[in-house]
């Protein structure tokens, strides 16, 4: 399954704000506006895949970015995942179902701006029995 997004992906950790609660007072962190709107906008382009997979997969992105600053992938793919369980494409982000994220990848291309999303079933379903085995021991 491939999803294209014609948005340049925000980072979840680098666009937070810091609030305060009108009933008690306490101040807490909430995600920024940035970040806000770019998962709205992409429920827009999401809605159709709603599938709840709940198998191994490989989670490829390749976002296309228009200038040369300096992005953490780690933070990017954090926030596609995230977005890709709140919009029912994918049933969760844990390692049971999104086992690796090959081929993930920052493009810097002038005048584009995109997030392209890969999604493929795992051939060799690795369920990290691995763990389990060093226990034994």
């Amino acid at each position: 399954m491939i999803i294209k997004i014609p948005l340049m992906c925000r980072s979840k950790k680098n666009s937070q704000e810091i609030h305060v609660n009108c009933r008690t007072g306490k101040p807490f962190v909430s995600q920024g506006k940035l970040y806000k709107q770019f998962e709205q906008e992409c429920g827009y382009y999401l809605l159709k895949y709603k599938k709840n997979i709940s198998t191994p997969v490989n989670l490829k992105c390749t976002f296309y970015v228009k200038d040369k600053r300096k992005r953490d992938i780690v933070n990017l793919l954090n926030a596609i995942q995230d977005i890709l369980v709140k919009y029912g494409v994918i049933a969760d982000d844990n390692y049971n179902i999104v086992q690796s994220v090959d081929g993930s990848r920052i493009i810097y291309e002038k005048d584009r701006e995109e997030t392209i999303i890969e999604i493929k079933e795992m051939e060799n379903k690795l369920y990290i029995p691995i763990i389990e085995k060093y226990k034994e021991e």
